[in-house]
Formats: C-alpha cells, sequence, structure tokens
C-alpha cells in the first residue's frame, strides 16, 4: 500500500516518518528549523569569517552593528595601513608541528580466545588499509587547518556503493563491493540544536546543510531544483548561479522514531525521508556519522575557541604601532616644512617638495621655506612592539624556536633547550590529543560500517611482519570488536630523535641484551626497526621466520598430523605451541587434538636431543 502527500508518492513503511504532518508541512518544519538555527550562529558564524580574513592578510575589517564584516575606513588620508600578519605564519608553525599527530592504531581482542586474537590483528590491517585508501593523513591535515582557523571541523563517514573493486555487472552498469569514504565538513555547514550541547551525542538533531550543483542533485536523488546564487560561508560573490542548498537533518532514535529519521530538502522539494541507516553508534547502535575535531575546547559551547580569535586584538595592536613608527620615520624622512605665507609657489612645493639643488625663490622681505623639528621616534613604540611580540607568543603558545628556527640568545645550556622545546609541545599537546581523539573515532565508526556492510567475503592483502605479502578472507562475523587504542604516544613528545636516542640508552644500560649479555638477532632486527631504519625493516630474521612457521602449525594441527622438522629452532616451537595450548580458546578443543598437540612437541623434544647427543659426541 501506498500513500499519495503532496504529489509525492511514499511507501507504506515510510508514511509514519512523517508523523502525521503532510510532506509541504515537513518540508516547511525543516526549512524554518535551519532558518533559527543560521540565526541562533550567526555570531559564530561572523567570528569565523573575522579569523579567515585576518589569516589572509585583510585586517582592518571587523563586524559591524548590522551583523555583517565591513572594511574600516582611514581616518586622515595619509595614515599608514600596511598589514604586519604574524597570525599567518603563527598558523604555518602550529600546524607544521600537529602534521606530526598521525597515531598509529591498533584493534583490542574481545576476548583472549586465538580467535578473538586473530579477529584483532584483522580488524587491525582492515584499519590501516583503510587508512591508506582514503589517504586520511591529508583529511586530518585538512580538517587541522579548518580546526585551527575557526576553532571546529568536523568529519562525515558515509558507506560509497561506488568505492572498491568492480565485482560484476548489472543492466550495464558496473557493480563494486563499496567502501568506507570519509570527508572533511567545515564548521559552516553544521547546525546543532542547540548550541550548548557539548558534543554530537548530546544532541536530539543535527542539520548538515551545503550548496551542490542542480546537476548534482538531480544525479543523486533525481530532483529537479532551479539552480540559484547560495551564499557560501556567508559570501554569495564566491557562489556559482546553478547552486542550491541541501539541508540534511538528523534525528536521533527516540520512541516516537526508534530508528530515528534522516529529512533531506532542497528549496521546495524532498529529496529523501526514511530512517537513520549507519550504526556507527556504541555497541553498533544507529546515531550520527559525524566526528568532531576541535582547537580548544570551550566549557558549554558545542563549537570550540581558535588560537587565532584570541590573537587578533594583539595583531591589530600590532598593526597601529608599526604603522605609526613608520609614519613618524616619513615625517623625519621626508620633513614638515613650515612656509610664511605668500613667500613661494605653495603648489610647487606641493608637487615637487624640496629635491636636492633646487632653487627657491621666495618674496622679498619674506622668511625663506623651513623644516620643523620632528623630535625623535619615542622609545615607547619600540617598547609597545616587543610587548606584543612576547604577546604573540603567549597567546599562540609559538615560541621564538619554533616560529624564528633559532635559539634565543640567553640559552646556553643544552638541557635548557630541551626543557624549552618540551615546553613548547606541551602548549600543542592538548590540541594534539584532541586531533588523536578524533582519529580514535574515525577508526571506531570504520569498524562499524565494515562490520555492517561487508555481508560477503572478501580479499585483504596486506604485509606481514617480515616484509612478505599476506592474504586474509574476511567479512562481517571476523569483525568482533572496535575497541580502537593507539600503539603510540602523543607524537609531539615522541619525536624520531628522541625515540632514537631512547633506544640508545637502553642499549647501553643493556636492557636488551639476553641474559648472557648478547643481542639476538630478533632483537636487532627491532632495534633497527625503533631507529627507523628502512633499508632493513623488511629483513627477515630467522626468528622471525621460525615464530611465523610455528603459528601455522598451530593452526595444522588442529586438524591433522603435522611432522616437526630438523630444521625448525625446537625451543621457539615448543613455546609457541605451549602458549597457543594455554590459551582459552584451546581449552575447547578434544581430547584427540590435544594428544596430537603433545605427541607433535614430543617430536620436537626428540629431535633437539637427538641433535645434542650428537654435538657432544
Amino acid at each position: 500500500m501506498k500513500k499519495q502527500r503532496d504529489n509525492i508518492t511514499l511507501s507504506k513503511d515510510a508514511v509514519y516518518l512523517l508523523g502525521g504532518q503532510t510532506i509541504k508541512e515537513l518540508i516547511d518544519e525543516v526549512k524554518k528549523d535551519f532558518e533559527a538555527r543560521q540565526n541562533a550562529r550567526r555570531k559564530l558564524e561572523l567570528q569565523w569569517q573575522l579569523n579567515m580574513n585576518f589569516v589572509l592578510g585583510n585586517q582592518y575589517c571587523d563586524i559591524s552593528p548590522n551583523g555583517q564584516i565591513e572594511d574600516c575606513d582611514k581616518r586622515f588620508y595619509w595614515q599608514e595601513r600596511q598589514v604586519f600578519n604574524h597570525l599567518a605564519p603563527i598558523l604555518e608553525t602550529r600546524l607544521a608541528k600537529l602534521n606530526r599527530v598521525r597515531p598509529k592504531m591498533s584493534v583490542m581482542p574481545a576476548t583472549d580466545t586465538d580467535s578473538d586474537f586473530y579477529a584483532a590483528k584483522l580488524s587491525t590491517l582492515l584499519l590501516n588499509s583503510a587508512y591508506q585508501k582514503n589517504e586520511l593523513d591529508k583529511i586530518i591535515f585538512e580538517a587541522t587547518v579548518w580546526s585551527e582557523t575557526c576553532g571546529t571541523a568536523f568529519y562525515k563517514l558515509g558507506w560509497n556503493f561506488s568505492g572498491g573493486r568492480q565485482v560484476g555487472m548489472a543492466d550495464g552498469k558496473p557493480v563494486f563491493e563499496g567502501d568506507i569514504s570519509v570527508t572533511v565538513v567545515p564548521p559552516f555547514e553544521i547546525y546543532p540544536d542547540y548550541l550548548t550541547a557539548c558534543e554530537i551525542e548530546d544532541c536530539q538533531s543535527l542539520i548538515h546543510a551545503r550548496a551542490m550543483t542542480a546537476k548534482a542533485i538531480q544525479e543523486i536523488w533525481g530532483a529537479e531544483v532551479s539552480g540559484e546564487q547560495v551564499s557560501i560561508f556567508n559570501d554569495s560573490s564566491q557562489s556559482p548561479k546553478d547552486m542550491a542548498i541541501v539541508i540534511e537533518r538528523y534525528e536521533k532514535p527516540s520512541p516516537k522514531f526508534p530508528k530515528g529519521r534522516l529529512i533531506i530538502i532542497a528549496q521546495d522539494k524532498l529529496l529523501h525521508l526514511g530512517e537513520l541507516e549507519l550504526k556507527v553508534g556504541t555497541d553498533y547502535t544507529l546515531s550520527y556519522p559525524f566526528v568532531k575535531q576541535t582547537c580548544v575546547k570551550s566549557a558549554g559551547s558545542f563549537f570550540g575557541i581558535s588560537i587565532i580569535e584570541r590573537a587578533i586584538p594583539i595583531q591589530r595592536a600590532y598593526n597601529a604601532v608599526k604603522n605609526r613608527k613608520h609614519e613618524f620615520l616619513n615625517r623625519i624622512a621626508l620633513g614638515v616644512l613650515a612656509v610664511e605665507d605668500g613667500a613661494v609657489d605653495t603648489d610647487e612645493l606641493i608637487e615637487e617638495g624640496l629635491p636636492p639643488g633646487k632653487i627657491v625663490i621666495y618674496r622679498q622681505g619674506s622668511n625663506p621655506p623651513v623644516f620643523m623639528d620632528t623630535g625623535r621616534l619615542p622609545s615607547e613604540l619600540n617598547y609597545e612592539e616587543d610587548r606584543l611580540m612576547n604577546e604573540f607568543i603567549s597567546i599562540s603558545g609559538v615560541s621564538e624556536i619554533m616560529r624564528n628556527s633559532q635559539v634565543p640568545s640567553s640559552i646556553s645550556s643544552g638541557v635548557g633547550l630541551q626543557l624549552l622545546i618540551e615546553q613548547d609541545d606541551t602548549r600543542l599537546s592538548m590540541t594534539a590529543e584532541f586531533i588523536r581523539e578524533a582519529v580514535k573515532s574515525i577508526g571506531k565508526m570504520i569498524l562499524r560500517l565494515y562490520k555492517q556492510f561487508v555481508t560477503e567475503t572478501r580479499l585483504l592483502k596486506a604485509a606481514g611482519e617480515n616484509g612478505e605479502l599476506e592474504t586474509y578472507y574476511w567479512r562481517d562475523n571476523d569483525i568482533t570488536s572496535d575497541d580502537v587504542v593507539f600503539t603510540t604516544e602523543n607524537e609531539l613528545n615522541q619525536t624520531p630523535a628522541n625515540r632514537r636516542n631512547f633506544v640508545f640508552d637502553l642499549l647501553k644500560t643493556g636492557l636488551l641484551a639476553d641474559e648472557n649479555g648478547k643481542i639476538s638477532n630478533h632483537m636487532r632486527h627491532k632495534i633497527l626497526q625503533m631507529l627507523g631504519l628502512g633499508i632493513w625493516e623488511g629483513a627477515k630474521d630467522i626468528e622471525s621466520l621460525h615464530i611465523k612457521k610455528a603459528k601455522k602449525e598451530n593452526r595444522e594441527l588442529l586438524k591433522q598430523e603435522v611432522n616437526a622438522s630438523e630444521i625448525d629452532d625446537h625451543e621457539l616451537h615448543i613455546q609457541e605451541h605451549i602458549k597457543f595450548m594455554l590459551s582459552d580458546g584451546f581449552k575447547k578443543s578434544s581430547q584427540e587434538t590435544e594428544k596430537r598437540f603433545l605427541r607433535h612437541i614430543r617430536h620436537h623434544k626428540g629431535i633437539a636431543k637427538i641433535d645434542s647427543e650428537e654435538y657432544i659426541q
């Protein structure tokens, strides 16, 4: 059964999503809701625009009483209006430091069974694969530019049905596996229901409004809309004339709508009305497909604060001081002429001034033109300039070392220099942690989307521990945990140089050697990895190969007999087999499987004993 509403046909299952309204009433209600959220957030948008203008160098503008960004006029025609932009290098320096925050993620197993350990390893490989395919490094950097400029940025995750490998043809069109999609959403496009909601999960509804071309709207939703020039970042001059605002309102699951609602409209047309589709919430529940990243959090506010916003008053004062200094220097260099009325041709003086060698003709009996004493440059201007430079440092967290790439002349001690560098990193560590938390949330959502949509077996190729190409067959049931953790500490605190020095300190103390004081080949390989020497990172040390072979034997012994080989490192093999037998997953095995493992271990011990006796003889 279908019900007709305002010339749009809805299925029986979708009619209840109208909530007793007609389609026209629903569209009007969404548009009014969007307009109300726009008005509530107007001041924040103006501040974001002001931040962007100052970073770009347009620093003689301000927010007018009528709610617009307007240029400030000169008071006198001769005033200097130069811009001495310190906000752009501050932003670039912070981005350069924060660009190092690229945490490596792994997945914790749901239990200590061998199957869950394997599932956790597979999930980690899936995360790394999705990270590379979506080029998350670029996406994180783009989001960080937005969060550093405006205070907040968002990531939007979804399932791209045209992504992945092609698996066939249908109706003459290619069919793909589908894959994850991650995009950056500027803060201008996100509208929460309450600005006091601190997190996305606290919102009962969320609007994502973006400008799209009429052609793109027709290709995606099959609806024709009339293109117009819309406002992008509150500036319609940047928009083509064939655009329309697409409003997506996400509603949280509620007693009235147990699976939530997603309403999409453009102009006066309903493009989509349905339930939430993405199970990206905790415990694979339906939720918003957005992740928030902030520069500095503000108490009781949905949007964060930017360092640029705090530094704007200092930048204004700095420009004023520098321009007043230049005006004073111009008076000293060019001079200020005092001329008796009627003594000379003032029009000629205004046009030419007093160039060297000029013959000045003045009226007989009058005084010749003279330069007035302009005095000396006040020392207060120099003092104020230095004070403002120090305020830039205290507000932005960007010190002389980071900004100028040089050591202050007052620091001569290596320990003092190291402490100063650590203090710089500490100022940025809070913002770095917000980035890491956003990346962790993205990792969790990626695993939840894979578990929801990958219902057929897929092939995953990944580099193994020894640099070999390994293949895995997996599907949704193989993802048993979304507990994403970081395998690295805060990257600001652990630079490559710090890690290398730490490894060398461990070598000096002998903590990396065995009980005989020697470094094994396996440990030597790990040390080269920690030092970041990529030439040897793929080296196949023999101990790693033996461990890999023993793990393969564990999987085979669950099904059939396996004979030990004379070339095996029997001690390593026995350790791996016993470790596998002590795991909770092995406790469910049959007695026959246990006997098979014990026979295999005895075989290793027998060969090892024979080799030992032959060696003694």
